[in-house]
Order: structure tokens, then sequence, then C-alpha cells
């Protein structure tokens, strides 16, 4: 049992290789929770792909022991966030189980928009912040300009940041007495009712569900019977125990401590974020505020390019579900592309990790369909429906009108590239809101359609910096615009899997930068095809793919003309009839071709 007063919960926050994970290696290693022949970079980062990425994608807790300078010997537990705007999820989620964080700053770097962000989340939770200046090591650091913006932007008090270089070492014991002394001491009673907060489950194939949960108030034990309040499932604890960062069976945890149970769970869905635990004799009576669900934001379709692999593609889908409560999926099918799975992310990082995951975990090659947002389609009868897919769209005639999701998103950057980023924000239909300074960098605001941001916004964004600027964005809410659904025709019959909604003005151009690649790619058949791009009705661009076409009058040399123009308009007849029957078969690289626009 450890005494309230000696235990202290903390996040570490930061922008994108800010050096998180390595000073939470350091942490680990210079209190000698793990030994140095066990050690290895980035140790809280489990999955390759993080590893091999160098990102944080789930956060992850560990337990520290640290005998401090004033002889009494500390609990610390630590969680490792991540840093990407996809994952700010998890961020938030972390910040509610502990009481403190340590903002990490790259000294080189500055403040960047993820830095923002995240400072900004640990502010809602109420916590206390000590800023810590990392890579000193490196020479370009500068530490008091850095201070000085932390000040200016975030408006902390950055006079007593701890200086850091994480990867040699220097400043890791001043990061551990401050901790100690400046982060406040968990509050709760032993005595009350428990009330426990879920802050993350996932699968393992041993042991079932592992919930990693904070204790508030009173004491769970082994063997106890618990219940969650949200849907009100009974489970059996078997065991409870704490990450160092190897699991470590213990008999009970008390309040103010972080680790986990198993309880013979065998789904995840039965153990929801943000739930409470309590007894089920004599429990709590009022839950936690626990957080809102993770809303995806992002959708596209995945489907299998071997359709005999569509079984395989569902059991993976559904394993990595268990994983990750934030991604979501149903089945659909597409004339084009076969069976496949609809599924919801929170941005295109997390897309792409996802498909990553598939593809190597399960050896699954997967087509992916073009990213699509949700948009609210209001009826003529007053009704409201959701739409996932520019496929499903209603009829025209019913349609009033329909609304897409904004966001408001901030960008750093240096002022030499300011122009440029004005000029992509305002190609993509961007309200600027407010344009400030920091220093040499500058500070824009912009009110943006989420469409126009999920397709390749951050791509063209680091590309018109030269890769300085930094981006961040949180959803505020819908509002109308004038949005048509474009349809492709190839051989007048619509292709659903190329389908996509854009804004009447851009129609145009969207829609003849998509035929003309078609063009490109679909082989020639032996019949003309036209590809069309329309809304509803109107055809607004076509292009004609020629017809392959055998020599029919080479036998008839000399002669009347008539005798050759009986053979052209014979085949002509035929290519009219091979033409109505005649299906076109478009290649599976030409639809991952199209769906990649403004190459």
């Amino acid at each position: 049992m450890t005494d309230l007063a000696h235990i202290r919960n903390f996040a570490i926050v930061a922008h994108i290789d800010h050096g998180k994970s390595t000073l939470a290696d350091r942490l680990i290693q210079s209190t000698g929770t793990v030994q140095d022949r066990d050690m290895k970079e980035q140790l809280l980062d489990a999955m390759d792909i993080e590893r091999e990425r160098g990102i944080t994608i789930k956060a992850n807790t560990v337990r520290i022991d640290y005998k401090a300078d004033d002889g009494e010997t500390y609990v610390l537990n630590l969680i490792d966030t991540p840093g990407h705007v996809d994952f700010a999820y998890e961020v938030s989620r972390s910040m509610r189980a502990v009481e403190g964080s340590l903002l990490v700053v790259d000294s080189t770097q500055g403040v960047e928009a993820q830095t923002l962000a995240n400072v900004y989340q640990a502010i809602d939770a109420d916590h206390e912040i000590v800023p810590v200046l990392n890579k000193i090591d490196l020479p370009a650091s500068d530490c008091d300009r850095v201070a000085e913006q932390i000040e200016d932007v975030i408006g902390i008090d950055a006079s007593g940041a701890i200086r850091v270089s994480a990867k040699t070492g220097q400043g890791i014991h001043e990061t551990l007495e401050a901790i100690v002394h400046r982060l406040p001491a968990p509050r709760g009673k032993r005595d009350a009712p428990l009330r426990a907060m879920l802050v993350d489950s996932w699968y393992d194939a041993y042991l079932g569900v592992i919930v990693l949960v904070r204790i508030m108030d009173g004491v769970l034990r082994k063997g106890e019977r618990i219940v969650m309040m949200q849907n009100r499932s009974v489970h059996h604890v078997d065991r409870i125990g704490v990450f160092r960062p190897a699991m470590q069976a213990i008999d009970e945890l008390g309040p103010g401590e972080i680790g986990f149970l198993t309880a013979s769970i065998k789904q995840v869905r039965d153990t929801r974020v943000g739930d409470t635990i309590t007894h089920e004799r004599k429990g709590c009576e009022k839950p936690l505020p626990g957080f809102k669900p993770a809303q995806p934001v992002v959708f596209c379709g995945l489907f299998p390019v071997d359709a005999s692999e569509f079984e395989d593609l569902r059991d993976s889908i559904e394993k990595l579900a268990l994983n990750d409560a934030s991604f979501s999926f149903e089945m659909e099918t597409s004339a084009a592309l076969g069976f496949g799975f609809r599924c919801g992310f929170l941005g295109l990082l997390h897309l792409e990790v996802i498909r990553d995951r598939i593809e190597r975990e399960y050896d699954i090659d997967l087509i992916t369909t073009a990213p699509s947002v949700v948009y609210h389609v209001f009826m003529r009868d007053g009704s409201m429906r959701e739409l996932h897919n520019p496929a499903d769209m209603p009829d025209l005639t019913h349609v009033d009108h329909l609304e897409e999701p904004r966001i408001k998103a901030t960008i750093l950057v240096p002022d030499d590239y300011l122009g440029d980023v004005l000029k992509l924000c305002q190609d993509r239909r961007g309200i600027q809101l407010d344009l400030t300074y920091a220093g040499s960098r500058a500070m824009v605001v912009y009110d943006l359609p989420l469409n126009e941001v999920v397709f390749d916004f951050y791509d063209r964004l680091k590309s018109v910096s030269k890769g300085y600027a930094s981006f961040d964005y949180q959803l505020t809410g819908y509002r109308e615009d004038s949005l048509v659904k474009m349809q492709i025709l190839v051989n007048d019959e619509p292709v659903d899997a190329l389908s996509v909604m854009v804004h009447r003005d851009r129609a145009e151009t969207r829609g003849r930068a998509m035929v003309e690649k078609l063009k490109d790619l679909i082989p020639r058949h032996m019949f003309k095809i036209p590809i069309q791009a329309a809304i509803g009705g109107k055809v607004i661009a076509r292009e004609t793919l020629s017809a392959l076409r055998k020599d029919v009058t080479a036998k008839c040399y000399g002669g009347d003309a008539t005798r050759k123009r009986k053979l052209l308009d014979k085949q002509k007849a035929g290519k009219k009839k091979m033409r109505q029957f005649g299906k076109v078969d478009i290649p599976q690289e030409a639809f991952i071709s199209a769906l990649k626009m403004d190459n």
C-alpha cells in the first residue's frame, strides 16, 4: 500500500519528434526500473509500425519507483502520449487519468502547432504543467528564446523550465526532482466505495481483454466482483497488476494508483473507454464524468485485391477493432470492387496505420477508395440523414440542402513561406480567422472544409513550406454549402467507386482532371468508350477512348468505292452492337491512380 502523498501521476506531452519517448526511456533507465541489458530505444512503443515510423500511436503507461533527494521513495506513474493530431483522442483520455504534465519542447525548434493543441488539453484537464526544454546537446539549441516563446505563445511561466538532453541523460535527475516537488499528489479516499476510471482496453490472446484503470476512490482487490456502470455487466477479477513496463501482478490497487485488471472478458466492446468501474455490492452511486467517444472523421472503403481474401479481411479488421476503440467499420459492396468494408478513421495517418497493419500483420493486399467525410443531408420532409459514402446520395428532388463538416486549423509557419500557405488555404475554400506572430513565425488560424483537408492538404502544406509548417485542427461543426455528387460514367455505366462529393464551383475542373486521367488508364477495347463526369443528368466533362479496329478494306484494291463503304458500314454496325452489350474492364491500377488526385 502506497501513501497518497508519495504518488505522482503525470503524462508527457509534446509535438511530434520533440523527444517524448526518448525522455520516457531515460526516466525508466535512470531509476533502474528496467535492467540495462533489457533496455532498447522507444521502450514503450510496442508495435512494429511505431518503432519503424518513429512515432507513438497508442498511449503507454509505466510505473517507476524513485528515491528522491529528501530520502523518501515515490511511486511515479508515467503515461507517454502520441503527438500526431490523428491520435489526439489518446492524449485527451490520458489527461483525465493523471494530475500533471511534462511539456517537452525541442530547444532547437520551439513551440509547434501540436505543442499548443496538447498543452491546451492539459490545461482543460486542470493540470500542473512543468516545461522541459529538450535537445540542449545540439549546437542549434537556444533555450532562452524557446522559454520566451513558451511564455508568449502558450502563456505559462517558463522561468523554471528544466533543461534536458534526453539522448545523453543530462538533466534527468532535475526532471525527476521536479516531478516529485512541483506536481501535485492525487486525491482520493481509501474507505469510500470503489470508483475506478477505465482509461484503455486491448485484447491479449492469452488473458482476454486487459483493462487499464485509474483508481479514484476505494480499493480494488483480486477476486472481487466488479460492475461496469455503462452496460451493467458483472465480472470476476482474475488478476491485478502494474506495468513496469512488463506486467507485474500485485494484490490490490489503492486510490491514486494506475494499473490493469483482467476478468475473463471476451470482447473489448464490453469495456467502453471512459466507463466507471465499481463493486457489485456497495458500489458508488454516480459514475465519473467520462469522455466523449471518438468520432470518426474520415471514411473510406477497404477492399481486397483478390476477392477470395474477403473472409481473411473480415477477420483481420475485427481483430484490429479489438485493440483500437476509435476505429469503426461496416460491410459494403461495390459493383466495381466486389465485397469490402466501409471504415471510419480519426484522420489520414490513422487510415495509413490501419492499412499498413492489415497488409503487414495479415498479409492481405488492399484497395482503398477515395477518403470522404460525413455530410448531413437535409430532406424536404424535414428529416436529416448522415451520408458516409457519396454513392448512397438520395435523389436530389427529395433533398433540401447539404451541410459539410468544418474545422478550425492552426498552422505555424516561418514567415518566408506565409504567402504560399495562405494561397493554399484560400484555394481550399478557407476563411481566415486570425494571423499573429510569435518571433519570426506566423500563426495562422483558418476555418476550412474538412473534405478539402482529408485529401492531400497535409502533403501540400509540407511541400509549399519545405517541411517547416506544422498543422493541427479540431472539428467546429457543420455549415451549409453548395455541394454536389459527381459521378464518373464509363460507357454510360456509373462507376460507384469513383463517385465523389465536390463543391459546385470546383466540379468542372475536378471532373475534367478525372476523365483525362481515366482515358490514359483504361485499355482500348474493340468499340469506342465515352468516359464522362456528370452531376445528376448533366455531363460536365467528356473524353472518348477510340476503338481498336481491324482494317476490313485490306482485300479491296481497285474497283468502286461503294464496295469499301459497304464493308465499313457493316463493321460500324457490328461495333455499335458490341458497344451496346460490351462490358468495359477497368483494371485495378486505374482505380488506385484515379483516386490519387492532385498529383
